[in-house]
């Protein structure tokens, strides 16, 4: 991915959805740090924490389950913030929803227990 990259909204979550199904949330933080970067201010927040997203699965793949945990908690903090209305058709209240689910099944039974659908979200309702 290119430094600079910075899709449009649309673009960013279509790209990013087709890079976390393919287990690649690495590269979906790349796509949605790009936008992030890019955003409005009355935005930032919502991308910020789309981007972490990404990279509490990115440590959840690699095995980092307190990191995972840190970053999933976080980034659901910053996404509830916009859950009641969602830009880009986000779902926000889903993904805090998800992401906290994920976060009790990481620190009760570890990241083994976790299939790789589990560690797939889906950005748009």
């Amino acid at each position: 991915m290119p430094d600079d990259l910075a899709l449009a909204p649309a673009d960013s979550l279509a790209e990013a959805q087709q890079l976390l199904d393919a287990g690649r949330a690495f590269q979906a933080h790349e796509v949605l740090e790009g936008t992030w970067k890019a955003a409005p201010n009355d935005e930032r927040e919502l991308w910020r924490g789309l981007a972490q997203i990404a990279v509490g699965l990115t440590h959840a793949r690699r095995g980092n389950a307190v990191g995972a945990a840190q970053l999933l908690r976080r980034a659901a903090d910053r996404v509830e913030g916009y859950a009641s209305k969602p830009p880009h058709g986000v779902d926000a209240a889903g993904l805090v929803a998800w992401a906290r689910t994920l976060v009790v099944r990481i620190e009760q039974r570890g990241l083994d227990a976790l299939t790789p659908a589990d560690l797939t979200p889906q950005l748009r309702a």
